[in-house]
C-alpha cells in the first residue's frame, strides 16, 4: 500500500517578506508566518494524519509545532535531510542584489544543486515511507526542497506544476512499496483549501 507524504512549506519569515534568499540561514517565523501555519493546519483537518516531521531549521520546526498542536498529533520529529537548499554566498540577498553581485549566469560559490537536494531528501523520505506503509504523514520543509522534489518527480510531464511553492502550501506525494514516487496533488494553501490538479 502506498504511503502519502504531504510536504508543507513553512510559514512566512521577515526574509520572505523582504524577498531575501534564506537557504540554510536560520530565520524564525514572523506573525504572518504563524498565522499561515495555523491556517494550514485548519485546511489539513479533513485528513487523518498519523505523524508529523520537520526540517531542523526553526521556521519549519515552529510551523510543524503549530500544525501538530492544532491537529493533536505527537510533537514533530526532525529530519535533517529535508533542511532548505543551501544557497551559499547569495543567502541574505534579494534577487536584484544577487544579479548585481554575480550576474545571471555566474556560478554562485556554495550553491547546492537541485540534484544534490533530491539526492539527500528523497532517500530519507523514501525510508520514512517504508517505515510507515499505508500511512499519511506530514513533513514541513522548504520551497527549495519541495520544488526540487516536484521537478524530479514530474520531469517527464509537460507542463509541469508551477515552480513557486507558496508559504503554508501543502503538496501531496505518494510513495509505493517499491520506492516509486508520484505527485498526487499540490498547492493547497491557506485561504484556498483545494489542491491544484497535477497536469
Amino acid at each position: 500500500m502506498d504511503t502519502t507524504l504531504c510536504l508543507v512549506r513553512h510559514g512566512e519569515t521577515d526574509w520572505n517578506a523582504e524577498h531575501r534568499i534564506q537557504g540554510g540561514t536560520d530565520i524564525p517565523l514572523n506573525d504572518t508566518g504563524r498565522a499561515q501555519a495555523l491556517a494550514a493546519a485548519q485546511s489539513l483537518m479533513r485528513h487523518s494524519w498519523t505523524g508529523i516531521y520537520s526540517s531542523p531549521l526553526c521556521r519549519a520546526f515552529e510551523t510543524a509545532e503549530i500544525i501538530a498542536a492544532e491537529l493533536r498529533l505527537p510533537a514533530p520529529l526532525r529530519i535533517p535531510a529535508v533542511h532548505e537548499r543551501r544557497f551559499g554566498e547569495i543567502e541574505g540577498l534579494t534577487l536584484e542584489e544577487r544579479i548585481a553581485r554575480f550576474g545571471d549566469e555566474t556560478e554562485v560559490p556554495g550553491l547546492e544543486s537541485r540534484a544534490d537536494v533530491v539526492a539527500r531528501a528523497q532517500p530519507a523520505l523514501t525510508a520514512l515511507a517504508h517505515q510507515h506503509p499505508g500511512e499519511q504523514l506530514l513533513i514541513v520543509s522548504h520551497g527549495g526542497v519541495i520544488g526540487s522534489l516536484m521537478r524530479f518527480v514530474t520531469d517527464s510531464r509537460r507542463p509541469r506544476p508551477q515552480e513557486y511553492i507558496h508559504n503554508g502550501s501543502a503538496n501531496e506525494f505518494s510513495v509505493s512499496p517499491t520506492g516509486h514516487w508520484s505527485l498526487s496533488r499540490y498547492d493547497a494553501r491557506p485561504g484556498r483549501t483545494e489542491y491544484r490538479p497535477v497536469p
